[in-house]
């Protein structure tokens, strides 16, 4: 293995990434770098699925419950993170594991991209805002969805902010789109490991997770960060789990309505996560059995080649 070598588990939602990631650690004296966005926040332990603190204990794991969930983390801010444990860990003569499955921040480790230039950003945003100021937020939503298809359909067309937002990513170049003109970071030897499952016995795992979730004190934990201070504006209160009991805490509709409604989220956000995995052609898959154990898995991840490399 080369001494520059950083596995990604990649995957939906509820495929088994942590756990996965744990054991292949202790196989190859690794460490683990979280690649969640919603486990970067304090007090958001159950909603978010982290990793139980015993398996924390065994394993040294990064990025985990780091900022305040008011903290509003940037692509850019969590590249300088995530890059600077990777180094950290290949220096001790370790293995990095980036595990998680939000897109923008793979992306971020993946490729060779830049984020200098934060004058300009500021610039282009002010330019951005006030287009929205004399156009409307429909202009806006028409502009990005020129852009950006598939971003604007996820983004309401009201939410200006969001739609700035999603201009700046794709003009960044780190959005969803085409990928073919970045190239892949140079520094490091990358196994890119998706996880997939059959999709009905996934969606079952979802739906058993969810209420192992409710089971566990998420009611609780968000009245604890409502007690915080914390609220629906909150950005970390948007993740799915937390804006849908934030809507049963306030009376609009019942728990069984609560626990449907984080269920029907998370698989479509599990869908989302597998089309932006097939982006990376050179990920290597590996389909869970039912009959798998996660040591056979682990045999699998270990037997692939780095990118580029034929599998």
């Amino acid at each position: 293995m080369e001494k520059n070598t950083v596995y990604i588990i990649a995957g939906p939602t509820a495929v088994g990434k942590s756990l996965i990631a744990f054991y292949l650690a202790k196989r190859i004296n690794g460490e683990i770098v979280n690649c969640d966005s919603v486990q970067l926040y304090k007090y958001m332990d159950v909603g978010s699925a982290k990793p139980p603190e015993e398996e924390m204990h065994k394993i040294r794991h990064h990025l985990y419950s780091i900022v305040e969930p008011d903290y509003n983390m940037t692509v850019a801010t969590y590249q300088k993170l995530a890059l600077t444990v990777i180094d950290d860990i290949l220096s001790r003569g370790k293995t990095p594991i980036v595990c998680g499955g939000t897109g923008l921040y793979l992306n971020s480790i993946l490729y060779d991209m830049s984020f200098a230039g934060s004058k300009g950003n500021a610039r282009r945003r002010q330019e951005l805002e006030e287009m929205a100021e004399s156009n409307g937020a429909e202009y806006m939503h028409q502009y990005l969805a020129a852009l950006d298809p598939e971003s604007a359909a996820r983004i309401h067309p009201n939410n200006t902010r969001k739609i700035i937002r999603a201009i700046e990513a794709y003009e960044e170049g780190y959005g969803i789109g085409d990928l073919s003109e970045l190239t892949l970071n140079p520094k490091y030897e990358f196994r890119l490991i998706a996880l997939n499952m059959d999709r009905e016995w996934l969606y079952d795992r979802i739906n058993r997770r969810v209420m192992k979730l409710v089971e566990n004190g998420l009611v609780d934990e968000v009245l604890g960060l409502l007690g915080r201070g914390y609220n629906l504006n909150t950005p970390a209160m948007k993740a799915i789990g937390y804006k849908e009991m934030l809507g049963y805490i306030n009376e609009e509709y019942d728990l069984d309505t609560a626990i449907d409604e984080i269920r029907k989220n998370t698989r479509h956000y599990a869908k989302r996560q597998i089309t932006w995995l097939k982006r990376y052609d050179f990920a290597r898959w590996i389909e869970i059995g039912k009959g798998d154990t996660v040591g056979q898995i682990v045999d699998r991840i270990l037997a692939s080649k780095k990118v580029g490399q034929q599998q």
